[in-house]
């Protein structure tokens, strides 16, 4: 595919993907564009990344430290804001702060002193979500911090001067209905704005769910394979 088919391409998914949000914000009588869209780029190159910047994309966001430390470096140029929304490794920590403008996968407090150092080597504070779990407390491949940690991690994330306590991200488990997720996520974050009001941003959604996400509150969905295509196999 040359790079004008792929701009088409790219263009007419985002395209789509916005009228999709559009609708959601109708549906849920919230005003238009009161969702932001955070376009996952995993396992494509910086060229898209480079062409969705043409686009109009703000936000990018990535799983994995050492592709996204690439891109960020071959994209830095460009005016877009580079969220991290993998599970993060805490060895890893103090490198991703060092290009990350939002780090969304904060679960607990062993990452915070590492998130905070690499910002201050940086120069500028890191932006954090805190990731929630939404899965049952029994399940295997638990991520994200229980609903019951979620006030003691806060307080621990606001002690730091290179951190900025943002809000809270959450995927809905696989296998379970998006809407029951969702409507659980709406009351654990109603909670947490009595003590945080500052901390707005709720991250939740992705190209399949996007629009439970939005009628329970997203403020931002992240959305990789409704606008990119069919990830590439992994190398």
């Amino acid at each position: 595919m040359s790079g004008e088919q792929r701009a088409r391409e790219l263009e007419d998914n985002l395209a789509a993907v916005r009228v999709r949000i559009a609708a959601a914000e109708a549906a849920a009588g919230r005003a238009a564009g009161e969702v932001g869209l955070v376009v996952v780029t995993k396992f494509f190159p910086a060229s898209d990344v480079r062409l969705l910047a043409e686009l109009g994309v703000r936000e990018v966001g990535e799983n994995r430290h050492q592709e996204a430390q690439g891109k960020a470096a071959e994209c830095a140029d460009l005016a877009i804001a580079w969220h991290f929304i993998g599970g993060l490794q805490t060895n890893k920590a103090a490198a991703v702060a060092r290009y990350a403008d939002v780090v969304e996968s904060v679960d607990r407090p062993e990452l915070l002193a590492r998130l905070d150092r690499g910002a201050t080597e940086r120069g500028r504070p890191v932006e954090v979500l805190l990731q929630v779990s939404l899965d049952a407390a029994d399940a295997a491949h638990r991520s994200g911090a229980a609903p019951e940690v979620l006030a003691d991690l806060a307080e621990q994330t606001t002690t730091y001067d290179g951190l900025r306590l943002r809000g809270l991200m959450a995927v809905a488990p696989l296998g379970a209905d998006p809407e029951e997720a969702f409507a659980r996520l709406a009351e654990i974050r109603a909670d947490f704005l009595l003590d945080h009001p500052e901390a707005t941003r709720l991250s939740a959604g992705m190209s399949g769910d996007l629009e439970q996400a939005i009628r329970h509150g997203a403020t931002h969905v992240r959305v990789g394979s409704a606008v990119l295509g069919s990830r590439p196999a992994v190398k």
